[in-house]
């Protein structure tokens, strides 16, 4: 695949689906496909596989696979999918080649959570695996301690297409913004709806989402706001995302995929709880703020707002 045609699909939604685990605790292939299919087929331009949200390292290596895998045959070519890897440099590189096998269109690449990484050698870890890996990448940068240079060092590699920002150092992202030009990897928000308005002020486009899998035309409804430059109406459908956002950076952001689960398992989708060392389970208090919020947006099912079914 063309690295043109998946930075068109980075200026949209990339959208990070959860995965769901059966009664005996091993991610469930057919709630994973209804997931996969809710999200394609509401639009989501872009859907990474095993990402955050999905709990990659929660994942053993041959769960990712299966991940991988399954997202892409639910999918059918509808969105683009973006299989995301890491770990060690040797690991990330053979998943990113088999995700190629596999079919998937492109490969973010986790930045390591090594607690011994330099920050220059960060940088020299994603180059390493765009080198190796035949298929365009989006380097997930979570760290602002790489500097200007070093970030611009993996935008400028020939075959990263993107680079998903996810702090928030705007200062940062702007000088990275003017450094660059039409050869430079696309900055992307990292950091969901709720910073996409500042993120695009400066000049990135697209962003990240987890609450997809809950509203996917919530988080629709905000990327054509964006692109329209409408921004009085994207401050308006962000006020109505941001308790929903701030229950999930709870504990230090441990409630984020729990939220969202929880969330899903108020649709009808029994996706089974956060595996250890994420937030198995929100407390009643939390849970009953969801709901109301999940009431509030007019998405739950008939049976969970008391109306006859």
């Amino acid at each position: 695949m063309s690295t043109d045609k998946l930075r068109h699909a980075l200026k949209g939604i990339s959208g990070v689906h959860v995965v769901p685990y059966g009664k005996d605790g091993s991610p469930d292939g057919a709630t994973l496909a209804r997931v996969i299919d809710r999200i394609a087929a509401a639009g989501v331009h872009n859907i990474v596989s095993a990402g955050n949200t999905g709990e990659f390292y929660a994942l053993t290596p041959d769960e990712v696979r299966f991940v991988h895998d399954k997202a892409i045959e639910a999918n059918r070519g509808r969105s683009l999918i973006t299989a995301a890897i890491g770990r060690s440099l040797v690991e990330a590189i053979a998943l990113g080649k088999r995700a190629k096998s596999a079919g998937a269109n492109a490969v973010m690449a986790h930045q390591p959570l090594d607690p011994f990484a330099a920050p220059q050698a960060q940088a020299a870890y994603f180059r390493a695996i765009a080198d190796q890996v035949d298929l365009p990448l989006v380097a997930y940068v979570r760290s602002d301690a790489m500097s200007h240079k070093d970030l611009m060092g993996i935008a400028n590699h020939p075959n990263v297409a993107g680079v998903k920002f996810a702090t928030t150092n705007l200062m940062l992202l702007s000088e990275c913004v003017r450094s660059s030009d039409a050869k430079t990897a696309l900055w992307v928000c990292g950091l969901a709806e709720g910073w996409a308005g500042p993120f695009y002020a400066v000049g990135a486009r697209g962003f990240t989402s987890g609450l997809v899998n809950v509203d996917p035309e919530r988080s629709l409804a905000i990327h054509s706001a964006l692109e329209a430059g409408d921004f009085e109406k994207v401050r308006s459908l962000v006020d109505t995302i941001a308790t929903f956002e701030t229950l999930r950076t709870r504990y230090g952001n441990g409630a984020n995929v729990t939220v969202v689960k929880e969330a899903m398992g108020e649709l009808g989708f029994e996706v089974g709880q956060v595996r250890l060392p994420g937030l198995p389970s929100l407390d009643p208090a939390d849970k009953a703020t969801l709901v109301g919020v999940l009431k509030s947006w007019n998405i739950l099912p008939a049976r969970k707002t008391g109306t006859a079914a």
